[in-house]
């Protein structure tokens, strides 16, 4: 029972308790900010058990007694609480709702951070860093997601696009080429016209990257598949975590892919965001990106 925070844990586990442990566990999750400030004896009177029903709850839930049930509580809280203590209500307050929007983002990207697998994020460097020409592709909140790529990865030097409508999807897969590397985004990864375009860039020869929230259609069509796998669920007032975690992982993945490349590359960052400060400033840039002086 060692897998997650210790208030994942205890959550996931509740039905396993003694009635006793239960007890302490209801009064950690109610206030897990409040128990990380406890002693073993003022969280026995706070339960109204005994000091050992408090060490046998600790152990219950996979920590080595209580002062490493403390030491792991307080990780926990630091990371947020749990998304299953972060159901947001209609009559939650303004301090209460932004709590748990914060909360329920910072414990669900962590939970992605988790169960990302280093050897798809290595491969798909890989394959970006060889590529010659880079397609972004997804629809609704993915769609967003491959905008912002577009964003950054022409950093590496490499073309690269994200066409929002399906037709130029289409077409851009069907221009692709061996050395061509297609992402698809997508959480649920069935959507239909994404699918068909895989498909026809899988056809072309080009690498297929699919980010997925899970295994799905496109994970199974795609040369290197990356689940993000967040916590998103259908209640109507939480938070949609998948396009954040989306974010972030095509951020690690230019970082890496920007690393990769090595020095001229990020030379070539550095000039350009010199250029962009001085146009901020309004002030003429003087770096040395425009050699057509020179000559």
């Amino acid at each position: 029972m060692n897998a997650g925070t210790v208030l994942e844990r205890i959550n996931n586990g509740l039905e396993t308790l003694r009635r006793s442990e239960r007890k302490v566990a209801d009064v950690v999750l109610a206030d897990p900010h409040g128990v990380v400030r406890m002693t073993l004896a003022e969280l026995a009177e706070a339960v109204g058990v005994s000091q050992p029903t408090i060490v046998r709850f600790a152990n219950a839930i996979g920590c080595d007694g209580f002062h490493d049930f403390r030491i792991q509580l307080a990780q926990s809280v630091a990371l947020g609480i749990p998304a299953t203590q972060s159901v947001i209500e209609a009559q939650d307050g303004t301090a209460t709702l932004v709590s748990k929007v914060f909360d329920f983002s910072i414990t669900s990207l962590d939970h992605v951070r988790r169960h990302l697998d280093p050897d798809a994020l290595d491969r798909t460097v890989e394959a970006i860093t060889a590529a010659d020409r880079l397609i972004f592709i997804g629809l609704g909140a993915s769609g967003i997601v491959a905008m912002d790529a577009e964003q950054k990865f022409p950093l590496l030097g490499v073309p690269c696009s994200a066409p929002i409508d399906t037709h130029q999807q289409f077409l851009a897969a069907a221009t692709s080429t061996p050395t061509t590397v297609l992402v698809a985004i997508s959480n649920t990864g069935r959507t239909a016209s994404i699918l068909d375009t895989v498909r026809v860039a899988r056809d072309r020869g080009a690498t297929v990257v699919g980010i997925t929230g899970g295994p799905s259609p496109l994970a199974e069509l795609s040369d290197i598949a990356l689940i993000v796998e967040s916590l998103d669920n259908t209640d109507v007032y939480t938070p949609t975590i998948s396009r954040l975690a989306q974010l972030v992982v095509i951020d690690t993945i230019a970082t890496m892919s920007l690393l990769r490349r090595g020095e001229p590359a990020l030379g070539d960052v550095r000039e350009m965001k010199a250029r962009l400060a001085q146009m901020r400033s309004g002030a003429p840039y003087q770096g040395g990106l425009d050699r057509r002086e020179e000559t």
